[in-house]
């Protein structure tokens, strides 16, 4: 790993230096954290409105099966129409969900069926704006500033995770109507900047549409091994590692610390990455991408084994900002790594394959999480996947050496 020139810190700040991507990294945080709020009270007005635990495990699932629904129609359009105007129309979409949720909240709900309605057309908005929001940085910024880019996306994105569901409950403990009314303001704020960016370069995809090209994300992704090996990585580690479903088990009843002490133990994780990632916009990896990516991946699994062990509240919370840390940078490498290994005119198909992979394993993950505490206990279960993310980078360095020999996240190979 190696760093720029300390005298040039402007280097901290390259991908800001074009005046697209600061309106798109704005819209991007801006609509981030209104999700977030949305999704907090939402979750909040639902079990206030039925007190069943089951609806609340449909407000993610109704959420998220558009995309695994619509993966062929959503990267194609990405590649297909210009990537802005998708993202646009997308996040004013969001904006329109948010205000039915106000119109609702007002009217007086009765039962969840409307509020469920309003959350599918979110999860398809969301669809179409993943494949589209990953692929147009590549458009705005030029390969030698791209690591730049995904580092400061990622911090927004982190940040927005956190902050975001704490005023989400705020806003909703003065009234729902309140919470829903300002993201539907930030969503719309957002489609503005991004549709304020000039119409930018894009390799579109301009033969008739047929079934075979739908499928050409697919087909790259297994072509191409080192795009194969990072998807899946992430797919594999994050299914054995995940141990954010159990977090209140820990909070109540090993670490005996509360409601406060959930509420520090998910953000751990966050403010770990966070740090990593302001890090890196000024220390870019430079070169044995793959190793370290590898290594990365190891050490979160080494840390969540670590938080499973243990019972000493302060050691639990630095091993998950620690696995936080370590996760950023395997992702940092991950994105840049498939956005500069994918062709611009199939980036939208390759990044709908990819998030659909995300989605998958951070819902499995979970769900993975809890049957198996079920059946051999809490700390067993998290630290079987802890120890299983090791093996799956151990495997994967020798399944995927084209993954483990890359070096450059600057666009060269």
């Amino acid at each position: 790993m190696t760093t720029d020139d300390p005298a040039t810190p402007r280097r901290s700040y390259a991908a800001f230096q074009h005046g697209a991507f600061l309106r798109y990294w704005l819209s991007r945080f801006l609509a981030t954290f209104a999700t977030q709020i949305v999704s907090v009270a939402v979750g909040w007005q639902i079990y206030d409105l039925t007190r069943d635990p089951f609806d609340l495990g449909l407000v993610g699932i109704i959420q998220f099966a558009p995309a695994l629904l619509l993966v062929l129609v959503t990267g194609a359009a990405a590649d297909r129409f210009g990537r802005r105007r998708i993202m646009g129309l997308a996040t004013s979409l969001e904006a329109l969900c948010a205000a039915g949720l106000v119109v609702l909240t007002v009217q007086g709900l009765t039962g969840p069926g409307p509020v469920f309605m309003l959350l599918a057309v979110f999860g398809v908005a969301r669809a179409f704006l993943g494949p589209a929001a990953a692929s147009l940085v590549a458009n705005l910024v030029p390969p030698k500033d791209f690591a730049n880019a995904v580092a400061w996306n990622s911090s927004a994105w982190q940040t927005a995770t956190i902050v975001g569901p704490v005023a989400g409950g705020l806003l909703y403990g003065i009234s729902p109507v309140v919470a829903y009314s300002i993201a539907c303001f930030l969503m719309v704020t957002a489609s503005v900047l991004i549709m304020s960016i000039p119409k930018p370069d894009q390799q579109t995809e301009t033969q008739q549409p047929t079934l075979s090209s739908l499928f050409d994300g697919f087909r790259y992704i297994w072509r191409e091994k080192v795009v194969l090996g990072a998807i899946s990585l992430d797919l594999f580690a994050v299914l054995l590692g995940g141990a954010v479903a159990l977090m209140p088990v820990y909070a109540r009843d090993i670490l005996v610390l509360g409601p406060w002490g959930l509420g520090l133990l998910r953000a751990a994780p966050g403010m770990g990455a966070i740090v990593v990632a302001m890090w890196l916009t000024g220390h870019p990896i430079r070169d044995h991408a793959g190793y370290i990516m590898l290594g990365c991946v190891a050490l979160f699994g080494a840390f969540t084994t670590m938080f499973g062990v243990s019972t000493i509240p302060w050691l639990s919370i630095v091993a998950l900002a620690l696995l936080g840390a370590a996760d950023m940078i395997s992702v940092y490498i991950r994105e840049t790594l498939i956005q500069l290994w994918t062709p611009d005119r199939l980036r939208g198909r390759v990044n709908a394959v990819n998030m659909v992979f995300v989605g998958a394993s951070n819902e499995l993950g979970e769900f993975r999480a809890g049957t198996m505490a079920a059946f051999i206990g809490t700390v067993p279960a998290v630290v079987f996947g802890g120890v299983g993310a090791i093996g799956v980078a151990a495997l994967w360095a020798v399944l995927f050496p084209q993954m483990r020999k890359a070096r450059h996240l600057d666009g060269r190979t």
